[in-house]
C-alpha cells in the first residue's frame, strides 16, 4: 500500500508546473538602480509641485480662508463654497459649458491639422527642416505675455471673417451655447492652429517608425495612397492620435487664454470675504473633474482595441489557466483518494494481498 501511495504522490509532483527562479544579474541590477536614479528628480518634483499642492487644495475647498495680519484663518463651511459657486456665480456654469463645447470641437481640428502637416513634412520635400521649424516656432514664441499681447492686438483672428454672422447662422439650428463656442472657434482659428506644433512633432516621430516595406507590399498588390493611409498609416499611429488628443485637452485646459483659468485666478486673489483660496479651490476641483471626463471621452472614442493576435493570445492564456485549474483539481482529488485509502487501511475495512494467493 505504501508503494501505491508513493507512486500517486510522485505522479502528482511530476504534473505540478515547476517554477524556475532566475537570479537577477549584476548588470541588470545596476541598470535598475540607474533607472530609479534618473527618475528620482521627476518623482521629487511630482511630490513637491503636484501631490502636495493637490492635497492642500482638496483641504482648502472645505473652508472659507481669510488672510489677516494675525495669520490665516480657516472657517469650515463644508459644501458652502460649491453652493455659492452654482447659486451666486452664474458666470462659472456658463463658462464651463462653453469650455466643454470649445474643447470637443477644437481638439479634433488641432489633431487633424497636425496629422495633415506631419504627413506632408514626412514626404520627400526640400527644406524639410526649415518647414518643421516654421510650424514649431509658434510653440516657443507664442507663450505667456507674448500671447496676451498678440491676442490683444487681434493677431489671433481672421480680419475678414464675420464671427457674429457665423454665430447667427448656427443659432438657427443649434443651441446658443454650442453656436457661440463654434463661432469663437472661427474667431480664434489662427491661435488654435498655433497650438499644433508639439502634435506635429509627435506625429512625425510616429510616421517615421512605420515600416516602409508595408507600403511597398501594399503598392505591389495595387493599393492606392488613400488605401495605404486607412489600412496602414492610421492603424499604426492610432495610439499617437490618442496621445495627441489627451495632450491637446490638457494644454487647452491649462492655457492662460482659458477664461476659466482667469476666473479661478481672480477668485483666488480676490479681497472679498466670500471668495479666496477655498472658493478658488472648489472651482478648480470642479473644473478638473470636467477635464477628466473629457479626457475619458476621447479615450473611449480613440482607445485602441485589441487586434486579432492579441485576442488569440488572451484566449490562449485563458485556456492555460483553465488547464492549470483542472490539474489542481485532479491533484486535490488524487490526494483525497490517497487519504481515503490510508484511512481504509487503518480501519481494516479490506484485506491486503499477502503474495501467497490467499486474501
Amino acid at each position: 500500500m505504501s508503494d501505491i501511495n508513493n507512486q500517486v504522490k510522485q505522479d502528482i509532483e511530476e504534473k505540478k508546473p515547476k517554477r524556475v527562479r532566475v537570479k537577477r544579474g549584476k548588470l541588470e541590477a545596476r541598470e535598475a538602480r540607474m533607472g530609479y536614479f534618473f527618475v528620482l528628480p521627476w518623482i521629487i518634483g511630482t511630490l513637491i509641485f503636484v501631490l502636495i499642492p493637490l492635497g492642500q487644495s482638496f483641504y482648502y475647498m472645505w473652508y472659507n480662508i481669510r488672510i489677516t495680519p494675525l495669520g490665516t484663518k480657516f472657517n469650515f463651511v463644508g459644501t458652502g463654497n460649491f453652493t455659492q459657486i452654482w447659486l451666486e456665480n452664474p458666470e462659472f456654469p456658463q463658462q464651463l459649458v462653453t469650455y466643454i463645447w470649445q474643447t470637443i470641437v477644437e481638439v479634433p481640428i488641432i489633431v487633424v491639422f497636425a496629422l495633415i502637416i506631419a504627413i506632408m513634412l514626412n514626404g520627400k520635400i526640400k527644406a524639410k527642416a526649415f518647414f518643421r521649424l516654421i510650424f514649431f516656432l509658434p510653440v516657443i514664441i507664442v507663450s505667456g505675455p507674448v500671447m496676451n499681447m498678440l491676442v490683444s492686438e487681434g493677431a489671433s483672428t481672421i480680419p475678414a471673417m464675420n464671427t457674429q454672422a457665423v454665430i447667427n447662422a448656427l443659432d438657427t439650428f443649434l443651441p446658443y451655447s454650442v453656436a457661440t463656442s463654434i463661432g469663437e472657434l472661427f474667431g480664434n482659428m489662427i491661435m488654435v492652429l498655433w497650438y499644433s506644433g508639439v502634435q506635429i512633432l509627435i506625429f512625425l516621430s510616429a510616421l517615421q517608425k512605420v515600416d516602409p516595406s508595408l507600403y511597398e507590399a501594399a503598392k505591389m498588390d495595387g493599393g492606392s495612397g488613400w488605401e495605404c493611409f486607412w489600412k496602414i498609416t492610421l492603424p499604426t499611429i492610432k495610439n499617437f492620435i490618442l496621445l495627441n488628443a489627451v495632450y491637446t485637452v490638457i494644454f487647452l485646459s491649462s492655457n492662460e487664454q482659458n477664461s476659466l483659468i482667469v476666473m479661478i485666478k481672480n477668485a483666488m486673489f480676490s479681497g472679498t470675504k466670500e471668495k479666496g483660496y477655498g472658493y478658488a479651490s472648489a472651482m478648480a476641483w470642479m473644473y478638473s473633474i470636467v477635464v477628466t471626463l473629457i479626457v475619458l471621452l476621447f479615450f473611449l472614442i480613440l482607445g485602441s482595441k485589441k487586434d486579432q493576435y492579441d485576442r488569440l493570445v488572451q484566449k490562449r492564456k485563458r485556456m492555460l489557466k483553465r488547464e492549470e485549474r483542472l490539474s489542481r483539481k485532479i491533484e486535490r482529488r488524487g490526494v483525497r483518494n490517497v487519504r481515503k485509502l490510508e484511512r481504509a487501511r487503518r480501519s481494516h475495512r479490506y484485506k491486503t494481498y499477502d503474495g501467497s494467493g490467499d486474501y
